[in-house]
């Protein structure tokens, strides 16, 4: 057995692949016992192979900081996360729950605020959120759907369960890379793929096409579907472009569309104007249209809400639908499933403290030493504090954040997220990690079997965001029992 594998103990934190007691977990048998096998030297080439092939492919992302815009080398480990499909069927069914339900209270919101009206969710939280949209007043999307494409972040605690830690409905990026992840493993370990039943993922980009079409103002056999950039210099730019080449549609920029007086769209090309009917958005809704919202906004299409209120074109995900991408909106996701479906939720949230509420914000300041705390409205990991890392000066700052402006931050308990054996250093040790499954909803909903498992590569650290430093592993979903 290769040396540091012997060595190898994640402590009281749960490990996705080895049991307490130090034995391969059932679904991870086969992985664990082949990689066993492997010399320290076979390892370092294989992960050199991996670096390789993400330079061949060109696989990368860029990290936004004061020196500029850093264009990075995507960072990957070659050891695979394993869980087993009885686990993930459970999972798979708790997450579709949660999007049939976040999807009825975004159009609840922006029609009848039903849920406003019985006191379930308080109105002043949402209508006063800076992701409420007063111009998606009135709208009513195709099926009732305005979150087309969920990227919910799930992470599994001291005891193995799996939890939601929030849920993003705006823009969700990085299914570029689950699928590039897979890719890569193939290459570098595909003797274990000889003998496992891995579901696949490869299918993402026809069932994200699958579901863009589904919601085609006009019925045609091929919709003109199109994929909306801010431009090259945007940090997921990489998956703008692959998943347009992976589903056939155009990839464009705002100035490549125009709004016409028949308030449909057009894209510019060199036969002339092309009729769209879908426009996947991968731009923020306030750069979107800047006749509807920021009027200096060099990026969208003027005109584009008119089409859009029109029924002349869809959008995905809809404009305002980030109103329940709000993390203290999240809190409230529990009642949205009894309240909407008269269901138990089948996945748990995170226990969250909203810092607006006078007995939320007076525990949170007097335990901020051991919380993490969270602006409400930002993304890719910018903007956190964890607690049981941060200073006393870092404490006093958010603090002093927290009183000033209580509705804009949550804080959550800082948890015990599991581990998995990740190859750093030429050794295997374990690393915390969380996982971002897609959920895609049109006519139907499709869970992917699995997602983008991010891994925080410094050691003791629970910051898992490329964007902060860390990494990611592929996903495998197999048959067998964890």
């Amino acid at each position: 057995m290769n040396e540091s594998w012997k060595s190898y103990a994640s402590g009281s934190f749960f490990d996705e692949l080895i049991t307490p007691k130090g034995q391969p977990r059932a679904a991870a048998r086969g992985v664990v016992r082949l990689l066993q096998k492997l010399p320290g030297q076979e390892m370092a080439e294989r992960r050199a192979a991996a670096e390789l092939a993400i330079r061949e492919m060109g696989i990368s992302f860029t990290v936004y900081n004061e020196a500029g815009n850093i264009d990075r080398a995507w960072p990957f480990d070659i050891i695979p996360r394993v869980i087993s499909a009885r686990q993930w069927q459970a999972v798979s069914d708790g997450l579709r729950q949660r999007s049939l339900a976040l999807n009825h209270f975004i159009q609840d919101i922006y029609n009848q605020q039903k849920i406003l009206a019985d006191g379930v969710v308080p109105a002043d939280i949402v209508l006063e959120s800076s992701n409420f949209k007063p111009q998606c007043m009135g709208m009513s999307p195709r099926f009732g759907v305005w979150a087309h494409i969920c990227g919910s972040d799930l992470v599994r605690d001291g005891d193995g369960r799996f939890r939601v830690l929030e849920d993003n409905l705006r823009v969700p990026s990085g299914v570029s890379y689950m699928l590039e992840n897979r890719e890569i493993t193939k290459r570098v370990l595909p003797e274990l793929f000889e003998n496992y039943s891995i579901l696949p993922v490869d299918d993402y980009p026809s069932q994200l096409y699958q579901t863009l079409a589904s919601l085609s103002p006009r019925e045609r056999r091929r919709p003109c579907i199109v994929v909306l950039t801010p431009g090259i210099f945007n940090s997921a730019y990489f998956e703008h472009a692959y998943l347009a080449q992976g589903m056939g549609a155009e990839l464009v920029e705002g100035r490549d569309l125009m709004v016409a007086d028949d308030n449909c769209v057009y894209m510019r090309t060199v036969d002339g104007p092309v009729r769209v009917d879908v426009i996947y958005r991968r731009i923020d809704e306030d750069f979107m249209d800047p006749e509807a919202f920021r009027p200096e906004s060099l990026l969208g299409v003027p005109g584009l809400m008119r089409a859009w209120k029109a029924g002349n074109v869809a959008i995905a995900n809809a404009p305002g639908s980030g109103v329940a991408d709000d993390k203290v909106i999240y809190a409230f996701v529990p009642e949205m499933i009894r309240y909407y479906l008269k269901q138990k939720p089948l996945l748990a949230s995170v226990p969250t403290w909203l810092c607006m509420r006078e007995k939320d914000r007076e525990h949170v300041l007097k335990n901020l030493d051991q919380l993490v705390v969270k602006p409400a409205n930002e993304s890719g990991g910018y903007g956190i504090m964890v607690g049981p890392h941060s200073t006393a000066a870092v404490r006093r700052k958010f603090a002093r954040l927290i009183e000033e402006n209580p509705r804009n931050y949550v804080a959550q308990p800082t948890l015990a997220l599991s581990t998995a054996p990740t190859y750093i250093d030429e050794a295997v040790e374990p690393r915390h990690l969380d996982l971002r499954p897609f959920i895609l909803q049109g006519r139907d909903t499709w869970v992917t079997p699995g997602g983008l498992t991010r891994v925080a590569l410094t050691r003791g650290s629970l910051v898992v965001n490329s964007s902060q430093g860390g990494g990611s592993k592929d996903t495998w979903i197999v048959e067998g029992k964890a």
